[in-house]
């Protein structure tokens, strides 16, 4: 993994858009402050959402989530052009679910619009939906998660759920990331402010 374990760090990791930085820096982050949450996930969001099985909290709920990890293997594949984040957070407001299960269901929820794709709508009322349950069956509290230790099961891509705002004392920024590179802040201002 690449960083130490949450019980060593206190935090949880969130990637974010080098475009998005600057306004994450001085205003936080909040649920639906990017320009793709309405365009790209508010719908999928939703739909699993819809699926939410009796035993979960009310006060789940994945349309209304910042999405975060608890860590990244040393072979992560990561996006160029983004941040990784470093979050301070309240982990009584936090849940952990399996990040696969949403995952494997995300490209049939957009290409069953496409001619040619909407068969993808008969897997995602049966497959999908089978999915969908065991997102929620095999999801738990951030708490409950750090002695069960979901996050360690083989298959179980741990997705942290927080439901709150997370304020701009709570960020630090850890890595700066290229297509070519993974900097810390240090290295990357070593490499490009030299004055």
């Amino acid at each position: 993994m690449i960083f130490p374990e949450y019980e060593e760090t206190g935090v949880v990791y969130h990637i974010v858009s080098l475009n998005d930085l600057k306004n994450v820096l001085r205003h936080g982050i909040q649920y639906d402050d990017k320009v793709t949450y309405r365009t790209k996930y508010y719908e999928f969001h939703k739909l699993i959402d819809d699926h939410k099985t009796e035993n979960i909290p009310s006060w789940v709920i994945r349309r209304k989530a910042i999405f975060a990890s608890l860590n990244y293997p040393e072979d992560h594949k990561f996006h160029a052009h983004t941040a990784i984040l470093a979050l301070k957070i309240e982990p009584e407001k936090c849940w952990i679910a399996n990040e696969n299960c949403a995952n494997e269901i995300y490209e049939p929820f957009i290409l069953q619009e496409i001619d040619g794709f909407c068969q993808c709508r008969n897997y995602l009322e049966t497959e999908g939906r089978n999915l969908l349950i065991k997102y929620w069956d095999t999801s738990l509290s951030f708490l409950e998660n750090q002695g069960y230790r979901y996050d360690r099961k083989k298959g179980y891509d741990a997705e942290v759920l927080i439901q709150h705002v997370i304020h701009p004392k709570d960020i630090e920024i850890k890595y700066i990331l290229s297509d070519h590179q993974m900097l810390t802040v240090e290295e990357w201002r070593k490499k490009f402010c030299k004055c």
